[in-house]
């Protein structure tokens, strides 16, 4: 078996594994940005976003998803959408007092191209 083969799977046992723990405490902020996370690491990248999506979505939005939402985005080209992601975040983090959050987005921000094209 290739690595990346060995690595694909145990992607996928983690993602089984963080699935079942969630399947017992759906609302486990922790469960549900490790369950993102690992649908990235897995090249899910819709699956992934989705589930940063639905933390975006919680009352108040977890700050760390906009982030990362953001970074998968801008590594797909969709540059538009990641700016909004950012913008969106950046204001959150304010609103929440995560100031270091904040100026990780700005920084990230600031490196976009200024249109898609």
């Amino acid at each position: 078996m290739s690595v990346a083969a060995m690595e694909y799977g145990m992607e996928e046992s983690r993602i089984e594994t963080i699935e079942k723990m969630l399947s017992a405490e759906p609302d486990d902020l922790f469960l549900r940005y490790a369950l993102a996370m690992e649908l990235r690491k897995a090249d899910r990248l819709d699956e992934s976003l989705a589930a940063f999506v639905t933390l975006i979505d919680d009352d108040p939005p977890h700050v760390p998803a906009f982030f990362m939402a953001a970074q998968l985005l801008a590594g797909t080209g969709d540059v538009a959408r990641a700016r909004q992601f950012l913008v969106d975040g950046i204001r959150h983090a304010g609103i929440q007092g995560k100031q270091h959050a904040a100026a990780e987005m700005t920084e990230l921000l600031a490196t976009l191209p200024a249109d898609d094209g």
